[in-house]
């Protein structure tokens, strides 16, 4: 099994006619992702790495199953494209654009709500469930198929440890970024729920980092409602009050956000504490008895 995206996913691509939606179409559909369609307003009747393209995507839905869509429009024209995507039911989008604003953002996370649907982003570098289907820039290479779920703020991050905990032979049941925020759809909390829901996901593996509070909020749910076990890195940990870790959700402020006070907290929650991927690896070993 997997979380949000499985071999059966079918997927619209936003976007699919600009580089980053031509290029990862191909790495997609290479990879097994069952792409059916492509929305790019004023292309349509084109074909994209054989995908067919739509000018709306409620042409496209007429068209097709659609289960999921991930989105490469420019951060000018996101907010209508978003809102294109939940008018027509689809309940999961994959948010890849940076550089939306707060307000547009706001925006598109309560209109997702009054749908029901779910995003993953912005600025997320995407998802994959190893083996079945992906939906972003992770490179598959560094992915196998397993029980251990990855949630990360940073997508470098996931990628790193992926390809770590796969050459030490520990496969992924999923593995995903939540983006840069300051503004998020889904966040570590609302993945963390999916894990334990999850019956192949055994191990959850936290990645997260300075700055705001997604990871104190995970912590509180993890001491009231998770069985599963937990390990954690927190990155940044020599950062100063008011720096920001490559994006805007990563900006420490007075006492909040500090990798000490998010550790502590998680560790209170009962998770189990890495300071490096090799870590990682060692303390899953270690739960699995190995």
């Amino acid at each position: 099994m997997a979380i949000l995206i499985n071999e059966n996913t079918q997927i619209l691509i936003q976007g699919i006619t600009g580089k980053s939606g031509a290029l990862q179409a191909k790495v997609m559909k290479q990879y097994g992702t069952k792409v059916v369609a492509g929305v790019t307003p004023g292309r349509g009747g084109q074909e994209v790495e054989g995908v067919p393209v739509y000018d709306l995507v409620s042409e496209a839905v007429r068209a097709h199953r659609i289960d999921a869509a991930i989105s490469f429009v420019p951060a000018v024209f996101a907010k209508d494209s978003c809102m294109e995507i939940f008018d027509v039911g689809i309940k999961f989008l994959v948010l890849t654009t940076e550089g939306i604003t707060d307000h547009d953002m706001v925006d598109i996370v309560a209109y997702a709500r009054t749908k029901g649907a779910r995003i993953l982003g912005p600025g997320t570098a995407g998802l994959i469930s190893p083996g079945k289907s992906k939906a972003g820039a992770h490179p598959p290479r560094m992915y196998t198929e397993g029980r251990v779920g990855v949630i990360s703020k940073s997508g470098a991050l996931s990628y790193e440890v992926g390809k770590n905990l796969t050459e030490a032979g520990i496969g992924q049941s999923t593995v995903l970024s939540v983006g840069g925020g300051p503004v998020w759809g889904m966040t570590q909390k609302d993945v963390v729920e999916l894990f334990q829901a999850d019956p192949e996901t055994e191990i959850i593996v936290l990645l997260g980092e300075i700055g705001g509070t997604m990871e104190e909020e995970a912590a509180e749910y993890i001491t009231n409602h998770l069985n599963k076990p937990v390990v954690t890195m927190i990155v940044g940990r020599a950062a100063p009050v008011g720096k920001s870790l490559g994006h805007a959700g990563a900006i420490i402020e007075g006492n909040k956000g500090t990798a000490a006070a998010k550790l502590e907290l998680l560790q209170k929650a009962g998770a189990r504490i890495a300071s490096s991927p090799r870590e990682i690896i060692q303390i899953i070993k270690e739960m699995r008895g190995e």
